[in-house]
């Protein structure tokens, strides 16, 4: 049997972005690594922090949600004293003791690695994984430090992928001053928002709390999703005329339910009565929503009702439903982390010109979905595609 390979990026990720999610799949795919431990250094590793290690990290699982080969870990973190890159890789060792561990590193650590501390346990565990910098290094003076390790032990292989000129600091001076930031996973840039990090106003005072309890209530793909939601439904707001803060609250707490075991949802839903259809009760797909309302009034201690109603029929709507609650059922379904399905990219440019057309299209898409597998349509999508079609915006469009 082949052995493992494990390959391993560690770093302040302050805040991680796509640039070492991309140098970290490149390791994957180019150098056959089986999974890759992504390792956000503790604070007292990285004194210029800007941000502390526990946002730090939850901004690591959220990023690394993309890909399931990427694997968190909070060994640095969590380590009692300064952590080096030594102990690290003798932990993963007494861990995988039959792998092969792979560590990457940009093309200019090279210069740097030999007054990392431990230098010789340190090569004597791994293999360098190089990613390419632009720039103007000179090959030569690269090549020869490569030769000069490789004479003492240290072991090198070549990521094959394009240079990459993105940067943390980058990223944190255009959110500081409000700037797109294409390099920065969208639910990312939600989080730093919401909670005001990197020198941006706050935006919302409940965000510390409410993300917390989702980080623990949700598995990271939904975290990711949630924090999204978020964003996109606080853009159509804007688009459309509706207040912001509360699409971008019902965007956030839309799922607060949905990693909930079905019988916990049953349980709530038949005690405080929410509903008694036998259809919604044995689903998670429909119950998520009804007891996500409940739990966003009851344990995230929110009291708008309209924040509620967007909540409690995000994944159905229903016949009369707000413009509010428009913006959520879209978002939900077209955020920019949505894998492709088919009318994707068309509910998402009628989505700028028109609320109830976007939404026409995007539940009549569902239901054809539904029906070609042969699942159950519940009736009050089928209501409120009905009930669109009247809507003036819709009827006169179609004339």
């Amino acid at each position: 049997m082949a052995k493992e390979r494990i390959g391993i990026l560690g770093g302040a990720f302050d805040p991680i972005h796509q640039g070492h999610i991309q140098m970290a799949q490149a390791a994957l795919d180019s150098c056959q690594l089986n999974r890759l431990y992504v390792i956000p250094a503790g604070d007292d590793a990285y004194k210029a922090c800007v941000v502390g290690k526990e946002d730090r990290w939850k901004m690591v699982v959220a990023a690394c949600s993309q890909d399931p080969r990427l694997v968190p870990s909070r060994f640095e973190i969590d380590s009692p004293a300064p952590c080096y890159t030594a102990d690290t890789l003798l932990a993963l060792r007494k861990k995988h003791p039959k792998a092969d561990l792979f560590y990457i590193l940009g093309a200019d650590g090279v210069f740097k690695l030999h007054r990392w501390h431990r230098f010789e346990e340190v090569i004597a565990q791994c293999t360098f994984l190089i990613c390419p910098r632009p720039g103007e290094m000179l090959l030569e003076a690269f090549n020869a430090e490569k030769a000069r390790l490789t004479a003492l032990g240290a072991k090198f292989m070549m990521i094959r992928m394009q240079p990459l000129s993105i940067s943390s600091t980058e990223i944190r001076d255009r959110l500081m001053q409000g700037l797109p930031t294409p390099n920065l996973y969208s639910p990312l840039r939600e989080f730093c928002t919401l909670k005001g990090l990197y020198g941006m106003p706050l935006r919302e005072p409940e965000a510390d709390a409410w993300i917390d309890k989702l980080f623990v209530a949700l598995n990271p793909r939904r975290f990711a999703h949630s924090l999204s939601v978020a964003g996109y439904a606080r853009r159509l707001a804007r688009v459309h005329g509706e207040d912001q803060r509360q699409a971008e609250q019902a965007g956030l707490l839309h799922d607060c339910a949905k990693c909930m075991p079905l019988k916990e949802m049953q349980r709530i839903a038949t005690q405080h009565s929410l509903t008694d259809d036998p259809t919604i009760l044995s689903s998670n797909a429909l119950m998520h929503s009804l007891v996500g309302a409940w739990v966003a009034r009851n344990e995230y201690g929110m009291a708008d009702p309209e924040v509620l109603e967007a909540i409690a029929y995000h994944n159905t709507g229903h016949a009369g439903m707000s413009r509010l609650a428009m913006c959520v059922c879209l978002a939900d379904s077209i955020e920019p982390t949505r894998e492709s399905y088919p009318l994707l990219e068309q509910v998402r440019a009628l989505s700028e010109l028109s609320l109830e057309r976007a939404l026409l299209m995007s539940l009549e898409g569902t239901a054809a979905f539904v029906r070609s597998r042969g699942k159950y349509l519940h009736p009050r999508t089928q209501e409120t595609i009905a009930w669109l079609k009247t809507l003036p915006e819709v009827r006169t469009h179609k004339k």
